[in-house]
C-alpha cells in the first residue's frame, strides 16, 4: 500500500490535526523523510501552511489540538507538542502541554524540532549568529592585552571558537596567538 493511501485509510480521509476534509495532503515530520506514513501526518492546507510560516499562525485555530493531541498516531502527537510549544503563551496551550503524555522515542522527536531557546547564542555587530569556525573580520582597532600588538581593523580571523559560556567572546588566532574577541568588534566573513 502507498503511503499516501495508509494516510487516507488512518485519517479516515480527514486532517489529524483539525479534522479538515478539504485539501488533504501528506506532511512529512522533521527530521523524519516522510517516506514511511509513520513519519507524516495527513493535514489540510491551513494546517500545512501554518506548520511551514510560523508568521501566518492563528492560535484559535489550533484549538482543535484538544481533541487530535490524543491520537495514538506518533508523528500526531509530535506535531501537537510542537505547535502547542509555539502557541504556549497564549495561556490554554500550556494547559494542554501540561496534559500531554509522549512515550520517550516520541518525546524526544517531539524535542528535535524544537530550537533550544535557553542556547547561547554568539551575535556579530551586524546582528549575524556565529559558528564554530566561521571566519570573522575586525571592524576596528583592538589593542591585545597581554601581549604587545595591536590587531588591525580589516584582519581576518579565521576557524574561530565559540566560548561555550560567554555569548560575547569568540577566540581565534591574530598574528600567530590565540585571543578572545568581543563579538560586537567582528563582522562575519561571507
Amino acid at each position: 500500500m502507498s503511503t499516501q493511501k495508509e494516510l487516507i485509510a488512518r485519517s479516515g480521509s480527514q486532517c489529524e490535526l483539525c479534522g479538515s476534509p478539504e485539501n488533504l495532503a501528506s506532511y512529512p515530520v522533521a527530521p523524519r523523510s516522510g517516506d514511511l506514513a509513520a513519519d507524516c501526518v495527513y493535514a489540510c492546507a491551513t494546517c500545512r501552511t501554518q506548520l511551514d510560516d510560523p508568521a501566518q499562525v492563528d492560535p484559535n485555530h489550533w484549538r482543535s489540538l484538544n481533541d487530535s493531541m490524543w491520537s495514538e498516531v506518533p508523528a500526531v502527537q509530535v506535531v501537537a507538542y510542537r505547535m502547542l510549544h509555539q502557541l504556549r503563551a497564549e495561556g490554554w496551550p500550556g494547559e494542554l502541554l501540561e496534559m500531554l503524555y509522549l512515550g520517550e522515542e516520541t518525546l524526544a522527536w517531539a524535542k528535535e524540532g524544537i530550537a533550544d531557546e535557553n542556547a547561547i547564542k554568539h551575535i556579530d555587530s551586524n546582528g549575524n549568529e556565529l559558528e564554530a569556525g566561521d571566519t570573522v573580520v575586525l571592524i576596528q582597532d583592538l589593542k591585545v592585552k597581554g601581549a604587545n600588538f595591536t590587531a588591525k581593523r580589516g584582519t581576518a580571523v579565521r576557524r574561530i571558537s565559540l566560548v561555550h559560556d560567554n555569548p560575547e567572546h569568540i577566540e581565534g588566532k591574530v598574528d600567530g596567538q590565540q585571543i578572545v574577541i568581543l563579538t560586537k568588534y567582528v563582522k562575519k566573513s561571507k
